[in-house]
This record gives C-alpha cells, sequence and structure tokens, in this order.
C-alpha cells in the first residue's frame, strides 16, 4: 500500500471520529510532510514517538478542524510531475498541494516562488 495515502487517510479518519491526535508510522517523508502542514497551519503539532522498530508521528489534529478534504495526486502506479510556471493556486487560494522539489517538500505557492516543479504528492483544502 501507499504510506502517503495512508496517512492522509488516518488524519481524515480521525478528523471524521472526532479524535484530538492520531498516531502514523515513521518514515522521512511523513515527518517532512507533517512539517508542511504544521508550517501551514493546518495541523496544531507533531512529534516522534516510540523506540527501536516501533516509531510513530503522533500528529495533534486542530479543534475545530479546517482541512476539508485531501486528494493524492501522484500515486506509485502513476506519478504526476509539474513545472513551475504551471502551478496554479487551489480553491482560490485557499488550498494548496504539497510538492517534492529537489530542494524539499514544499507548497505551490513556495515551489512557484523559488522556481522549482517537482512531484505533486497531494493537494489540501
Amino acid at each position: 500500500m501507499d504510506p502517503i495515502s495512508d496517512m492522509l487517510t488516518r488524519i481524515r479518519n480521525a478528523q471524521s471520529a472526532g479524535h484530538k491526535t492520531v498516531d502514523v508510522p515513521l518514515s522521512k517523508i511523513k515527518a517532512e510532510i507533517a512539517a508542511v502542514l504544521k508550517r501551514e497551519k493546518y495541523i496544531e503539532d507533531f512529534k516522534k514517538i516510540g523506540k527501536g522498530v516501533q516509531k510513530f508521528i503522533e500528529i495533534s489534529l486542530k479543534e475545530p478542524s479546517i482541512i476539508g478534504e485531501m486528494k493524492r495526486i501522484s500515486k506509485p502506479g502513476r506519478r504526476v510531475y509539474v513545472k513551475a510556471a504551471d502551478l496554479k493556486p487551489v480553491k482560490s487560494g485557499f488550498g494548496m498541494i504539497v510538492i517534492s522539489t529537489p530542494k524539499g517538500l514544499m507548497t505551490n505557492k513556495e515551489a512557484r516562488k523559488a522556481k522549482l516543479g517537482g512531484e505533486a504528492l497531494f493537494e489540501i483544502w
């Protein structure tokens, strides 16, 4: 299964169930995604917990949640790459696309400003 889709699904399900936190298995890409979501104020906070093989990211969700929908763009079977010039605002600027660029993960606004393209991971609004 796709680990990024799994992370988005866990966040979506925890939010709809009214949970304040959600645990996601730890990986570098998931920690970077959580950092972008925190920087853009979609989540309250996150922290890495656990030892050895059992490591998790504990994500604290906002009350009330501002995440309306999250949609995966690039999938393991179909990668989607975008150029900096092709990056458009999501939902009239109220949403964002998380893009994996050569300089790390960033939002569509940051990537357009830095004139960087990359793999469009998912959009959130």
